[in-house]
């Protein structure tokens, strides 16, 4: 959840640390920390709230000059958002400093026992806990930061990825990671360490990430070492050549990132079924899935497992796989999947789906699924990323980074990734005549097309954002392949407005929602020409006879629904399969500027992380 930030080299490290925190702000924004090594001793400043009051604050406290730096944004989850539970954290002696991202699930009789030694503490965080618990190590065993590192790690349960640094061994930064993400970057006589790339690629396009139990001790002029954890053998550095640029990280002239990733879906879309799709000839080539079919067409059922906006993504997929390909799914919370004690076979498929990669509870339930022997197939957009490492196989969508704490653009790129694969198994299996199997396949072609003429709506979802913007609540519709839609759309208005929301089956109104609706309650309902129009059409009259305000998403054109609703907004038609790539785009310009007259924070929702990489 965390974003850490570290640099050693021949550069100044403070303006490259706080560039990089800027960068990884969407990882955890309660509060933020700086510590610096000016050749003779460690200068710390942390602060309650953004970067940006780091930035202020740090340069007025602290001296920033030093060639050594590391560097934190924090999400809270042990202490809450204050001063003195921000990052860095030191040992009692102040000779160590640490940043961490995760949770130390037993520090509480780690604290007891070191509290027994003569330890105090000011924080009320685990990390402190462990930073002090390094350097009891150290002392008691006599051993180099290094050596200590990895003892206590031994010590410890939970997830962490740590940078530790010694001011009596100035010229290294020890690092770690189990279950968070950690990449360093290699320069020329410099590393740079962070939770992602993002913080560094205009310094190197080198980077190593290391591996779950992995550690790394990084020194200058010396190479650069990894040892596993457990048993200190040495690892061989893998370095991958960074794919994203500078220019994908960038606002690009938007307001915000939210609105600019919205607007970048046409292009992500032909990106992730480019060179897979092949409407003239028939063909999809997607090597993940190719060089696994016959696990896919021999799986007694499909279990997808996913949370958040990819958990919506996958009920489509459900929707789309059964119908296309005839293969029982099942959509699972991750974050519920292995403390149910599930029923898991070889015979199974778990597909995994994560934006980031590093989801902790997608994670889990990926080993769960792996331990019973069903094959594992991973849905990610970042190349590199732990559930790209520890899946049997997968597929990634080409979203690019995406900044913006609500997901928009991964939710359709996921879709169609999806779709592709629900379309080659259906090719394999026969369940779809070829007739429409090809009217599928050039539908798809033709979704950026379609999404760049949904964004249109932007201004008339902008007038009815105006209107609604003091609404207290708002219910979603949706029936079939457009009830996850409805669920999807709901989030969005939640997560970054505030406003309470909640999507339903548009069938399932009457069993109890329809209590809530007055003249006061907007509806939003989706009702595309294909698909339940017409059950659609009467779930919308029971709204507006009870003085509901309903505002419709419809297919261009569409005159019976435009009679009922209060406000229309109009998309081109589509295929009922393939319409939630094309629903969900009014829904998300609805939120966004609904939150945007609100105040609101729009990339930086209150409480939210883009990352979550802790259960």
């Amino acid at each position: 959840m965390c974003g850490i930030v570290g640099y050693i080299g021949h550069r100044e490290a403070y303006p490259i640390v706080i560039k990089g925190l800027k960068r990884l702000e969407y990882r955890g924004y309660d509060s933020a920390g700086v510590m610096l090594y000016d050749g003779s001793d460690l200068k710390v400043s942390k602060t309650k709230g953004k970067v940006s009051d780091l930035e202020e604050r740090s340069t007025k406290e602290i001296s920033t000059s030093g060639t050594i730096g590391m560097g934190h944004t924090r999400w809270a989850t042990h202490g809450v958002p204050n001063d003195v539970n921000s990052h860095p954290h030191l040992s009692n002696s102040g000779n160590l400093a640490i940043i961490h991202n995760g949770i130390i699930e037993n520090y509480e009789p780690l604290k007891k026992e070191l509290i027994n030694r003569g330890y105090t503490f000011k924080s009320d965080t685990d990390t402190e806990v462990l930073v002090n618990l390094i350097e009891d190590v150290q002392k008691k065993d006599g051993l180099k930061l290094g050596k200590a590192v990895q003892v206590a790690l031994n010590q410890v349960v939970g997830a962490y990825a740590i940078c530790v640094f010694d001011k009596n061994k100035p010229d290294e930064i020890v690092v770690a990671r189990l279950g968070s993400p950690l990449a360093i970057g290699v320069g020329e006589n410099e590393f740079f360490i962070a939770s992602d790339a993002s913080p560094f690629i205009e310094y190197t396009s080198n980077a190593i990430y290391l591996e779950d139990e992995e550690m790394a001790i990084v020194r200058l002029h010396k190479p650069l070492k990894i040892r596993k954890i457990k048993d200190d053998s040495l690892v061989d550095p893998y370095v991958q050549e960074l794919q994203m640029n500078l220019e994908q990280i960038e606002k690009g002239g938007y307001d915000h990132f939210m609105l600019k990733e919205i607007y970048e879906q046409p292009n992500v879309i032909k990106d992730t079924y480019r060179g897979r799709l092949h409407s003239t000839t028939g063909i999809i080539q997607m090597a993940g899935v190719e060089d696994n079919l016959e696990k896919f067409l021999n799986a007694d059922r499909i279990l997808i497992i996913a949370c958040g906006t990819s958990w919506h993504a996958g009920l489509v997929a459900e929707y789309i796989i059964e119908e296309f390909a005839r293969i029982p799914v099942e959509v699972e919370y991750a974050s519920e999947f292995r403390y149910r004690n599930p029923i898991i076979t070889p015979k199974d498929v778990v597909i995994a789906i994560s934006q980031s990669g590093e989801t902790a509870d997608t994670l889990a339930a990926i080993k769960l699924a792996k331990e019973k022997g069903a094959f594992v197939f991973g849905v990610c957009n970042v190349v590199g990323s732990s559930i790209s490492r520890e899946t049997n196989g997968g597929a990634y969508t080409h979203a690019g980074p995406e900044i913006g704490v609500a997901s928009t653009k991964a939710f359709t790129t996921q879709i169609t990734v999806l779709t592709m694969m629900a379309l080659r198994l259906a090719k394999a299996k026969g369940t779809l005549s070829n007739s429409d199997y090809f009217r599928y396949l050039q539908e798809l072609e033709l979704i950026p097309e379609k999404v760049l003429e949904a964004l249109n709506t932007n201004d008339i979802s902008k007038e009815i954002a105006a209107i609604y913007k003091d609404a207290s609540n708002c219910l979603y519709l949706g029936r079939g392949y457009n009830f996850p839609v409805a669920l999807e759309g709901a989030l969005k208005l939640k997560e970054i407005s505030y406003i309470h929301a909640e999507g339903y089956p548009a069938a399932e109104m009457k069993h109890g929602p329809i209590a809530l609706i007055d003249e006061k309650m907007p509806v939003v309902v989706i009702a595309p020409k294909q698909g339940h129009y017409d059950k659609v059409v009467s779930n919308i009259q029971e709204i507006k006879s009870r003085s509901g305000k309903i505002i419709a998403i419809v297919t261009k054109g569409d005159v019976q629904v435009k009679e009922l609703a209060d406000h229309v907004i109009e998309i081109p038609e589509t295929s009922d399969a393939l319409s939630p790539l094309i629903t969900t785009i009014p829904l998300q310009l609805l939120s966004y500027h609904i939150a945007v007259l609100r105040g609101c924070n729009v990339d930086q929702p209150r409480n939210l992380a883009k990352s979550v990489t802790v259960e």
